[in-house]
C-alpha cells in the first residue's frame, strides 16, 4: 500500500482555491475605488495621499515654532533660540513628504517618483518659510484682538493658549499660505484639523486682514471666496456661505467663482448671523443676531431683529 502525500506534496499554485467572502467584497470595494477615480488622470492611481499623521505632527511642531512659550513646554526653558529653530526644522521635515505627495496626486507622471513634483514641493517649503514672520504677526494682530474683544480675556497669552478661535485662526493662517502657493490637499486637510477640534470651519482660501477675532467660535462657517477686512469681529454660529451654486453644463457647481461674502473692516457679526452670497458688508456695520442677510450694505449699517411683540387679550379682545 503506497503512502500517502503529505500535506506540502502539491505545489501551493496547484491547490484549489475557493473564494472567501471577504475575497468577493474585496474585489467589489477595488471596483468601486476604479469608479471614484473616472475622470481623474491615470496617475492618480497608485499613488499615496497625504498622511493625515504628518500634517497633524507638522502643525503642532510648527505652532510650537511659533509660539514656543505658549506651546514649547519646559523645552523651552533649555534655550529658546535653540528650540524654535529645532521645532521649525521638525515642522518643515514633516511638512515635505505631504507636500509631494499632494502634487504627485495632480501629477501627469504615473510611474515611481517625479523629479519634477520633488524640485517643485522644495520651492514651496522655501517659499512657505519666507512668509512664516508676516504669519506670525498676523497672528500676534489676532491675539490682542481677542484680548481687546473679549471683556473676559486676562491677557492675549491666554487667548493664543486657550481660546478656540485663536486655534482655529493659527491653522487657517497656515493653511492659506500653502493654499496661496496652490499645494494640492494638504491646506484643507490643515483647516479640518481646527474644525475637528474646534468646531469653526474656515475653508483655507478665505482672505481674512489682521486683527480678526471669532469669540466662542463654535459653528462658524467661513467660505472659500470671503474676503475679510481688518478688525473684523465674529461670534458663534455666524455662516458667511454662498447663496447659489451656478452650474457648468453637466449639472455640477462651477468651481472657484466668487461666491461669498466681502466683509469690510471693523464689521461686528453677531451670533447666529447668516450672512449669503457675493455681497457686501459695508465697514463699520453691525448684523445682530440670527439676522438673514442676501443683499449688500452700504457702510456703517446697523441690522437687528424686527423687535419683539407681546399682545394681551383679555376676555376674547382682538380675537
Amino acid at each position: 500500500m503506497s503512502a500517502q502525500p503529505s500535506a506540502g506534496a502539491f505545489p501551493i499554485e496547484a491547490r484549489p482555491l475557493t473564494p472567501t467572502p471577504a475575497d468577493r467584497v474585496a474585489h467589489l470595494l477595488i471596483e468601486a475605488n476604479g469608479r471614484l477615480l473616472e475622470g481623474a488622470s491615470a496617475a492618480r492611481v497608485g499613488h499615496a495621499l497625504p498622511s493625515r499623521e504628518a500634517v497633524a505632527a507638522a502643525i503642532a511642531h510648527l505652532r510650537s515654532a511659533l509660539f514656543p512659550w505658549h506651546f514649547g513646554g519646559v523645552d523651552v526653558e533649555a534655550g529658546l533660540a535653540q528650540f524654535v529653530r529645532r521645532a521649525l526644522e521638525a515642522a518643515l521635515s514633516k511638512l515635505r513628504e505631504p507636500i509631494l505627495r499632494g502634487l504627485m496626486v495632480e501629477c501627469r507622471h504615473s510611474e515611481g517618483e517625479c523629479p519634477s513634483c520633488a524640485a517643485h514641493a522644495e520651492e514651496i517649503v522655501s517659499a512657505f518659510v519666507s512668509r512664516l514672520p508676516t504669519l506670525r504677526h498676523l497672528l500676534e494682530t489676532d491675539a490682542w484682538a481677542a484680548f481687546d474683544g473679549d471683556p473676559a480675556a486676562t491677557s492675549p497669552d491666554e487667548a493664543v493658549f486657550c481660546y478656540p478661535g485663536m486655534t482655529a485662526m493659527i491653522h487657517h493662517r497656515v493653511a492659506h499660505a500653502l493654499h496661496d502657493l496652490r499645494v494640492p490637499l494638504v491646506p484643507r486637510m490643515i483647516s479640518e484639523l481646527a474644525h475637528t477640534a474646534t468646531g469653526i470651519d474656515i475653508h483655507p482660501g478665505a482672505q481674512i486682514g489682521p486683527g480678526f477675532f471669532i469669540d466662542h467660535g463654535t459653528g462658524v462657517v467661513i467660505g472659500e471666496t470671503c474676503v475679510i477686512g481688518q478688525r473684523v469681529r465674529l461670534y458663534q454660529g455666524v455662516t458667511l456661505g454662498a447663496r447659489t451654486f451656478p452650474l457648468d453644463e453637466n449639472g455640477r457647481p462651477i468651481k472657484g467663482i466668487p461666491r461669498h461674502p466681502v466683509v469690510e473692516d471693523d464689521v461686528i457679526i453677531y451670533a447666529g448671523a447668516t450672512i449669503l452670497g457675493r455681497i457686501t458688508i459695508g465697514h463699520g456695520s453691525t448684523i445682530g443676531g440670527n439676522v438673514w442677510v442676501t443683499s449688500s450694505l452700504p457702510p456703517c449699517t446697523h441690522v437687528s431683529q424686527a423687535q419683539f411683540r407681546r399682545d394681551v387679550f383679555d376676555g376674547g379682545a382682538g380675537i
